[in-house]
């Protein structure tokens, strides 16, 4: 028996792992799926996309999108000690403070970006956050370009966020800096944490409608774990996977499964929000890329002094934007990476060449994530539903109209080469054949107070005790940033809610912000 069983040590975990334990009475148990973050890949921060489809990847894919030409979305999410923020391209912007007073307006009481302030600080100071060691040329001349075609210089802060920067990076000193590097490998020391990888949660056990601990297979075998409470940070796929596998959820959807009904709630699983992304692929008439990033030189430089190509994080800069004069904060991204980043990061690059991605902030169309079958093994369906609304199709295209228009703003443009894709092809098309995810999902379990909400603003499951989830699922609508650093502050907000140490109401303060 323990207090607190934590399942999932992704960014979130993570966070809740090392928090929980600074009390030193609670015994908390932090399970996770994967195995550790011992891979090179990992540590190397431009390696990510080595890391995909290997063995620290769930390997996700969405359902054919009836809108992205019948395609299947390839979905990485991390299944190793830091989760996805082992794999991830470091970038550390939060969103806007619209983000978080919207969430409150729609019942998330006590989330408004007052009450969160002081959580993200925790996060970054905690994170380190630091500026790249080595940007590339290209991302330098893109940023210059910018500034020519009148995008300011800004921090890419919530309160700071329209303009363009060279991103600030989740990184120490040249090396990727994780939720596990940060949070957790500082508590490992601790006796009353305990952290168990290769361990696969398949479902939460109740008892008179209280969540009194978890079945968990390990080593082959399945055991049960009882605890005080059950918190779930699986993120966006996984959190609600495992309540319907529980039975909790949609009452025809788990009948349709064979799963006994413990508590209905229609929205486990709805409201699944993501950023998409179409961008540009241009040649470039330097050697400067990351194409020669994996050079033998290269590596030794990063072995030997954390400098060079292997530091860069690839999305070097990125612009906030706004398509129509009529919006109250950018609702395009356009991320610069000083490399042809081909076939949703599966495919080597053909050459040198830089990618302009351009994302939809505050996409309209939402999706879900149901089962697939009873089998806690089995992927569930991924459903976003990309383009459903065509407003996300029409601002997808202004900002990749826009990225154009910076490509060929000096310095960049007497860098630029041909444009391999779109090229001539209409961007309606191109963006239907080529849309990819900024690996950004949220909502599926999100918190309010209405009857699809899924958990409370102190994050408890709706109408069942002893059960909570905290991670990006239960964000009311996906921010305006990137998930990461928010994802970080709901966890801290969440280990102080659980150590009974917050409130969940408009105003409330954190006990310390150290």
């Amino acid at each position: 028996m323990v207090d607190t069983v934590v399942v999932g040590a992704g960014s979130a975990g993570c966070v809740l792992a090392s928090r929980l334990s600074e009390d030193a009475g609670r015994e908390v148990l932090l399970l996770e799926a994967g195995g550790q973050d011992t891979r090179r890949e990992i540590a190397i921060p431009a390696a990510f996309s080595k890391l995909f489809k290997s063995e620290v990847d769930w390997d996700y894919g969405t359902v054919p999108q009836e809108h992205l030409a019948g395609r299947s979305v390839y979905w990485p999410r991390g299944k190793v000690l830091g989760g996805s923020s082992s794999l991830n391209a470091m970038m550390a912007i939060p969103g806007s403070s619209l983000d978080w007073d919207s969430w409150a307006q729609l019942g998330a009481a006590g989330w408004a970006w007052r009450d969160a302030q002081p959580y993200l600080a925790r996060a970054e100071t905690t994170l380190e956050i630091e500026e790249q060691r080595d940007p590339n040329p290209l991302t330098l001349a893109f940023v210059e370009a910018a500034h020519a075609f009148g995008i300011h210089h800004c921090h890419l802060t919530p309160e700071s966020l329209d303009g363009v920067r060279l991103t600030p990076v989740t990184e120490r000193r040249g090396r990727r800096w994780s939720a596990a590097d940060a949070y957790l490998r500082p508590a490992l020391g601790r006796p009353n944490l305990t952290v168990e990888t290769d361990a696969h949660v398949t479902r939460v056990l109740f008892e008179g409608g209280c969540a009194v601990g978890v079945e968990v297979v390990r080593g082959g075998r399945t055991e049960t774990v009882r605890a005080g409470e059950v918190v779930l940070a699986g993120g966006a796929v996984n959190s609600p996977q495992l309540l319907l596998l529980s039975g909790v959820g949609p009452a025809e959807q788990l009948e349709r499964h064979g799963i006994p009904l413990v508590h209905e709630l229609r929205g486990v699983g709805a409201h699944l929000e993501d950023h998409l992304t179409g961008g540009i692929l241009v040649s470039s008439t330097t050697g400067d890329s990351l194409y020669t990033a994996e050079k033998p030189l290269e590596l030794l430089r990063w072995l030997l002094l954390r400098r060079g190509k292997l530091t860069s994080n690839v999305g070097e800069a990125a612009a906030f934007v706004r398509s129509r004069p009529d919006v109250p904060a950018p609702d395009v991204e356009i991320l610069f990476a000083p490399v042809l980043f081909e076939e949703e990061g599966l495919a080597p690059p053909r050459g040198h060449g830089f990618t302009l991605g351009t994302v939809l902030l505050q996409p309209r169309s939402s999706g879900t994530v149901t089962l697939r079958s009873a089998d806690p093994f089995d992927p569930p369906a991924i459903d976003p539903r990309y383009l459903s609304d065509p407003s996300d199709l029409d601002t997808l295209v202004r900002g990749i109209e826009l990225a154009r228009r910076l490509v060929a703003q000096e310095p960049l443009a007497s860098l630029a080469g041909p444009e391999l894709e779109p090229g001539d092809a209409p961007l309606d098309e191109f963006v239907r054949s080529r849309a990819q995810t900024l690996y950004h999902p949220v909502g599926t379990c999100r918190m309010g107070k209405d009857e699809n909400a899924v958990v409370d603003p102190e994050l408890r499951v709706r109408g069942l005790e002893g059960l909570r989830v905290v991670d990006a699922s239960v964000m009311p609508h996906v921010p305006r940033g990137h998930t990461h650093l928010p994802t970080l502050a709901i966890a801290e907000r969440a280990a102080e809610l659980i150590r009974g140490r917050g409130a969940a109401a408009s105003g409330a303060q954190p006990a310390s912000v150290a």
